[in-house]
């Protein structure tokens, strides 16, 4: 089966020239921060869920709201606490005295981009709602199951630093967020530039750059990027590298992952590839989008053992390696 790259890459264009207006509109408001902007557009283009870890201060806030203007999407934000029920979040049944019958009251998470702010903080059968809000992109009140509008997607921050009243996110749920961006302060030019700017006066407003419609039009254009039997081999051999390192001779890694990637990773990987080289106007992946998004898919799927832990190394480290020892097509 042939497949015309030309008309790929052609349709591709016309989908992606909102990225660059779309791009200045976020930086009237954003600073800096690159990969976060970059990560959230790719969850909005494939439809993943996004997790965001950064000390406070940093605009992860700001910026999911920034884009969520840009993209003229319904936001919500949610303060994850941790007394919050699974009635705040996906909403509850109310009586009706003057019917005698229970009607729904619907929560925020009736939205199409929902700031689950804090996320650690919430106990269990809070993220177990908002579990299934994130996998079947549905809730259950009562006995009654409610659809979510499309787009939908979860943007979660957390801070990594203060530990105190939080709860560790269960295993599957943290498997079903596609990228977990990890972001850093600003530089000292950048950080005059954020003072500048936000210190006096009114913060920039976001204009409106595209519509849900058009949103959603261009996911099917990033499904359509071509990716080469090879670049798929490519993504196949370092998600199953992390299950088993001996394969690429890695002895010094044996014993410091006590379970590796599961094959969701592997299709996020694809998924977050076709989005990179779609961001940069390409109608066909190469072996540079998989490895710009292989660390922000890869490095919470990673489960070490207490021997790395005891040894200091981290997921990142264990990523980075195997990037290193694959061969690139």
């Amino acid at each position: 089966m042939s497949v015309d790259i030309a008309a790929i890459n052609e349709l591709v264009q016309k989908q992606s020239a909102f990225v660059e207006v779309l791009r200045q509109e976020v930086s009237k408001v954003i600073v800096g921060q690159e990969s976060m902007v970059e990560g959230i557009l790719i969850g909005l283009l494939t439809g993943g869920h996004v997790l965001i870890e950064g000390v406070p201060g940093l605009a992860k806030t700001l910026t999911i709201k920034t884009l969520a203007d840009a993209v003229d999407l319904k936001f919500q934000r949610i303060q994850f606490t941790p007394d919050l029920l699974p009635a705040d979040l996906i909403g509850t049944l109310i009586f009706d005295q003057r019917t005698g019958e229970f009607t729904p009251k619907l929560g925020p998470v009736f939205a199409n981009l929902i700031l689950a702010d804090e996320i650690n903080r919430a106990p269990a059968k809070v993220q177990s709602a908002l579990l299934e809000a994130m996998q079947e992109h549905q809730v259950t009140i009562g006995d009654k199951s409610y659809s979510l509008d499309e787009p939908f997607l979860v943007m979660a921050t957390q801070n990594p630093i203060e530990q105190e009243g939080t709860y560790p996110l269960p295993e599957a749920q943290v498997d079903r967020f596609m990228l977990k961006i990890v972001i850093g302060y600003p530089t000292s030019d950048e950080e005059r530039l954020i003072m500048d700017r936000m210190a006096v006066g009114e913060p920039p407003v976001t204009a409106r750059v595209i519509g849900p419609a058009q949103l959603l039009e261009s996911r099917k254009a990033v499904e359509n990027v071509y990716m080469d039997d090879k670049i798929k081999d490519y993504v196949i051999t370092l998600v199953t590298a992390t299950r088993s390192v001996d394969k690429l001779g890695l002895s010094r890694l044996r014993g410091l992952i006590d379970y590796g990637a599961s094959p969701r990773a592997s299709i996020y990987l694809a998924r977050a590839s076709r989005a990179h080289a779609f961001l940069r106007r390409r109608g066909y992946v190469v072996p540079e989008d998989v490895k710009a998004m292989g660390p922000a898919v890869l490095r919470h799927r990673i489960l070490l053992s207490f021997e790395a832990e005891a040894e200091e190394i981290n997921s990142e480290q264990v990523v980075r390696e195997i990037f290193d020892h694959v061969e690139v097509p």
